[in-house]
């Protein structure tokens, strides 16, 4: 039955059916009797004063528009974030704009922030009846934004009332100049703004995985001198590994278990660079329990999944929560 369902889903463009996938989630989670009973139980843990039912979240980039929060916790996720969401609605970059590229269990795209705007989402978020899990919103600026600092800081005020933790993300590929702000001082200027924005709501900051080490170095000192509460380590990657999908030289991010190695290695690098001042979220190619081990063993609290779930299907969340429990 799974091999049919995974065979009608990539009879559908990628769009096609991440917006298919987005509907049936909210629909399950509308109907309040969704695929599970929420979150894996499992050893919570405690971060930024927040405790996560378990160590797996859902990263940004699935439900951008807050669409399908209550179907995902059902997933077994601990914590979801929503998002990237800018200050004003934008339509992202033009189709086609995801590409799964299915020999090597990767996903490309190039949205480009894509999303209804913050007001929207957050009035969805308003709405909820329940939150079993930490909810997390990732906040960017728009693509053509003539002060995106004031866009960051902007979206900070909107959301600390609505999350449990805000995400800057300064490390997608696909708007023009962003990844500009991961160096110093427009990362200080930035996260300044973010940190006198946010009142009391835990602050992440995700980087890329294409900093080299000097410039990692500059992201994690410049979380630790601006109080951030944890660095998301990492971002998709504008670099390309040998692929064997014809996706393989679409212009975007790549995602998946290309990115696993280099993922790992730069979490181990924003370890030793951090002495442990910083907690660590570890994302990018966690396609199972035994990569999620490695990324705890390598110093992560918590792990972030998407990509792998077009491929190893909604069970994903449950299996790695309950081994690492």
């Amino acid at each position: 039955m799974g091999n049919i369902l995974l065979d009608l889903v990539y009879a559908l463009d990628a769009e096609q059916a991440h917006r298919a996938a987005i509907r049936a989630l909210a629909l399950w989670g509308s109907a309040g009797t969704p695929l599970g009973s929420g979150p894996e139980s499992a050893t919570p843990v405690t971060l930024a004063g927040l405790t996560f039912p378990n160590r797996v979240g859902l990263a940004a980039g699935l439900d951008k528009d807050a669409e399908a929060i209550a179907g995902l916790f059902a997933l077994g996720f601990g914590a979801v974030e929503v998002g990237t969401l800018t200050p004003r609605p934008q339509p992202g970059n033009p189709r086609p704009r995801l590409f799964r590229l299915v020999e090597d269990e990767a996903v490309i795209n190039r949205m480009g922030f894509n999303n209804g705007g913050i007001d929207a989402a957050l009035a969805r978020i308003a709405r909820l009846k329940k939150r079993p899990g930490m909810l997390g919103i990732n906040v960017g600026a728009n693509k053509d934004s003539t002060d995106r600092v004031a866009d960051y800081a902007l979206g900070v005020t909107k959301a600390a009332p609505h999350a449990d933790y805000i995400t800057i993300n300064v490390s997608s590929p696909n708007t023009p100049g962003l990844r500009d702000l991961q160096s110093r001082p427009a990362l200080d200027e930035l996260l300044a703004a973010a940190d006198a924005a946010r009142g009391k709501t835990p602050l992440f900051l995700k980087v890329a995985p294409d900093l080299d080490r000097a410039g990692l170095e500059g992201a994690v000192r410049a979380a630790i001198d601006n109080h951030v509460d944890a660095l998301i380590v990492s971002n998709t990657t504008i670099s390309r590994p040998p692929l064997a999908s014809p996706h393989g030289g679409e212009a975007g991010g790549l995602s998946g278990k290309p990115l696993q190695a280099l993922a790992r290695a730069k979490l181990v690098e924003a370890r030793e660079l951090s002495g442990g001042e910083v907690p660590l979220i570890s994302a990018g190619g966690i396609d199972g329990p035994d990569e999620a081990k490695r990324r705890i063993d390598a110093g992560a609290v918590l792990v972030q999944v998407y990509s792998a779930l077009v491929y190893r299907g909604p069970g994903l969340a449950r299996a790695i929560a309950r081994a690492l429990a």
